[in-house]
């Protein structure tokens, strides 16, 4: 393998930070939960924001290439309430909304 799993996270992280245009001040709210190897030649990193229940997971390959099609999870259903993103920043608040409801 030539990534560590540290390094799988920064690349995961970098790779929704940049698919969503999240500013660095903003990056801050987003946590690598867990970078887990699967296999001899990919990671699954597990990203979150902090207090939130809601977790994306993004396969990270050995080439540092991330695949496109992560996954969203989430408890909370998109037609609960949003009580929990009041005080976030409104981008932050938008993408957890948009993938709550897409599911």
């Amino acid at each position: 393998m030539l990534l560590s799993a540290r390094e799988a996270g920064k690349i995961a992280l970098d790779f929704l930070m940049e698919e969503w245009s999240i500013s660095t001040d903003e990056k801050d709210w987003f946590v690598v939960l867990s970078s887990r190897m699967l296999g001899p030649y990919w990671y699954v990193v597990e990203i979150g924001v902090e207090g939130l229940p809601d977790k994306w997971f993004i396969q990270v390959y050995d080439t540092g290439e991330c695949d496109p099609n992560y996954t969203f999870s989430s408890p909370i259903r998109g037609l609960e309430r949003y009580m929990d993103l009041k005080e976030m920043p409104s981008i932050i608040a938008e993408i957890v909304v948009s993938e709550r409801n897409s599911r």
